[in-house]
């Protein structure tokens, strides 16, 4: 069995604007508070129900979906539409404890909480974009790390 290294949340978070996080190259993307406006995919899961139709066009318009479009993140689509899924169950008086944290556990994964973003090394700021709001389609410079948006 594996044991020590890295581990999700383990210490204290990276801080972008430290002399450390510049030798590694770690930076934060930003991404735009405005509305995601391209295309939303369609929902990946069978049996879809008209309230996952209406939480996955809400999830679509999150600045988050600016992330989820590029080509490389693509992968996330799955996640985004069990967060949905999972949503709408939890949305009922008598959801268990268990799926809450289910729910939690996929918004970290699409970066719907505050730990997920920087877990992504995301970040949303409120300032209008001064060039196209379609980010680009080039690769990560690491792990999950994508190139700035505005």
């Amino acid at each position: 069995m594996p044991r020590g290294g890295a581990r999700n949340r383990s210490g204290p978070p990276a801080d972008p604007n430290s002399e450390r996080s510049e030798q590694r190259g770690y930076t934060l993307q930003t991404l735009p508070t405005e509305p995601f406006d391209g295309d939303v995919p369609d929902f990946p899961l069978a049996d879809e129900l008209a309230r996952e139709s209406e939480v996955w066009a809400w999830a679509w318009k999150q600045p988050q979906a600016w992330a989820w479009s590029v080509p490389t993140e693509r992968w996330r689509l799955r996640a985004i539409a069990m967060w949905v899924r999972v949503s709408v169950q939890c949305e009922s008086p008598e959801v268990s404890a268990s799926l809450i944290g289910q729910l939690h556990r996929f918004a970290d994964q699409i970066g719907f909480t505050t730990a997920g973003l920087a877990e992504m090394g995301w970040r949303i700021v409120d300032e209008p974009q001064k060039q196209s709001t379609t980010p680009s389609g080039d690769e990560p410079k690491q792990g999950r790390r994508l190139r700035s948006v505005g």
